[in-house]
């Protein structure tokens, strides 16, 4: 497998999950290509190596919500295992817990991806500056066509002379004079 197109499997497992980007238990396994009971396991022989900031513990309802998104299903450690969640660095620590050559090469291509979503993010924001700074500018110059088409449809202060046509007998009305 080409070192992109293993980038790209990994961005596309990449979630949001607390307001953070990480990678779930199961989907780092099968990246690492062991069980995830295995992957677990060896977190566990190391837990001083993972920090609350680094791994995170999924609730019942986070889990919940990630099996109705079809990110997780019941397969993929059912009620008895907990689901885990690694942060970027959980994710590099994970890399001198497992020391095979493949994890060397997904731990490589991992840490390409989060870059990679960081350089996308960065563009993002200024793309998005950019727009606003654009829509200030517009904005001010639509609101003079906005007042300009305000004055068009606004109604006339002083009265003007009467527009359009009349029929025969409205112009015979209009001049006899009244009786007095």
């Amino acid at each position: 497998m080409s070192d992109t197109k293993l980038v790209r499997q990994v961005e596309n497992r990449i979630i949001l999950l607390r307001g953070q980007k990480v990678m779930l238990d199961f989907d780092l396994a099968e990246l690492y290509q062991v069980e995830t009971r295995a992957l677990k396991q060896a977190v566990g022989r190391n837990k001083e190596r993972f920090p609350a900031d680094f791994v995170i513990r999924l609730n019942a309802e986070e889990i919940a919500d990630l099996r109705s998104q079809t990110v997780i299903s019941s397969s993929h450690g059912g009620p008895r295992y907990g689901h885990l969640a690694f942060t970027e660095q959980g994710i590099a620590m994970l890399s001198s817990v497992l020391r095979s050559k493949r994890a060397v090469q997904v731990n490589i291509a991992i840490m390409r991806a989060f870059v990679h979503l960081r350089e996308m993010l960065a563009s993002n924001s200024e793309l998005a500056r950019k727009i606003e700074e654009m829509e200030k500018k517009y904005d001010q110059h639509f609101q003079i066509v906005f007042d300009a088409i305000k004055q068009l449809i606004a109604s006339p202060t002083s009265p003007g002379k009467e527009m359009g046509f009349h029929t025969i007998s409205e112009r015979s009305r209009a001049t006899k004079s009244p009786k007095r």
